[in-house]
């Protein structure tokens, strides 16, 4: 704490923020990113969503007791009421941590086909899309099981489950699912759309930037493999070239305790 109150008050605007998280044990860093999320007017869903979602059941539990010990706040009931909607079903469903464990003998052959008819189901019910069953399925839905449901929906319906999910939904909602789904699937090629998205547009979201390159940094390495892959770009040299000053020199040198080869 004594650190970080250190890098509040000798550092300002985006370099402070991050040399604050950098201070903080990675759960504490993430506290605070949801803090700063939730905090003022309006919600920051795209940060809120990248922090909660797509986390195992263990990180969701040291996520909600540090929360607590920082905050002296329940994090259910600040995403509670912070939130609204359909997004606010898969916040509350994400910080219950209900991912099963994966059991080859439970989730078998027979499995695998009952959960691509169900997520077909939920999708085109009679009276319209199941968003919470939708999200009930994916949260509690093992990785490698999920993946094999999402062969068996390619086999029996000829789209995959990114593609029925993102007919179904729109907006933040839809985004938010999308990386929930993704981050199991495929995480490393999730995390780097993510970065990329950040430099995206009009503008640099330099928070999002920093919480993900700093949540991500034990799998860069993967993630910029796969940043190479699809936009034939480093994420360094997309650093580089979408921010300056100390506040650029630090989030590169953070690529470069991963990736030496960056610039």
């Amino acid at each position: 704490k004594e650190l970080k109150e250190l890098m509040k008050k000798e550092n300002s605007g985006d370099f402070g923020f991050l040399t604050q998280l950098l201070s903080l044990p990675a759960p504490d860093a993430d506290a605070m990113i949801i803090r700063k999320a939730t905090k003022g007017l309006g919600t920051d869903e795209k940060l809120l969503y990248t922090v909660i979602c797509g986390r195992s059941n263990d990180e969701i539990d040291i996520l909600k007791k540090t929360y607590f010990k920082r905050y002296n706040t329940d994090l259910t009931n600040l995403v509670s009421s912070e939130t609204h909607g359909d997004i606010k079903k898969l916040y509350l469903t994400c910080l219950r941590g209900v991912e099963e464990t994966y059991d080859p003998k439970y989730h078998n052959a027979s499995k695998v086909e009952e959960g691509a008819k169900t997520f077909r189901r939920k999708c085109r019910g009679r009276r319209g899309t199941y968003e919470g069953a939708l999200f009930e399925f994916i949260c509690k839905s093992p990785p490698q099981y999920l993946q094999m449901v999402d062969d068996a929906y390619v086999k029996a319906y000829h789209v995959n489950l990114r593609y029925a999910l993102k007919k179904e939904l729109r907006g933040k909602t839809e985004d938010a699912a999308l990386f929930t789904l993704g981050m199991k699937l495929r995480p490393y090629i999730t995390a780097a759309k993510l970065i990329k998205s950040t430099c995206a547009g009009m503008g640099t979201d330099e928070l999002g930037l920093s919480s993900a390159i700093l949540r991500y940094q034990l799998i860069l390495p993967q993630v910029m493999m796969e940043h190479i892959k699809l936009f034939d770009e480093n994420i360094g040299d997309m650093v580089s070239s979408e921010t300056s000053g100390d506040y650029k020199q630090l989030l590169l040198e953070m690529i470069r305790v991963a990736w030496p080869g960056a610039p």
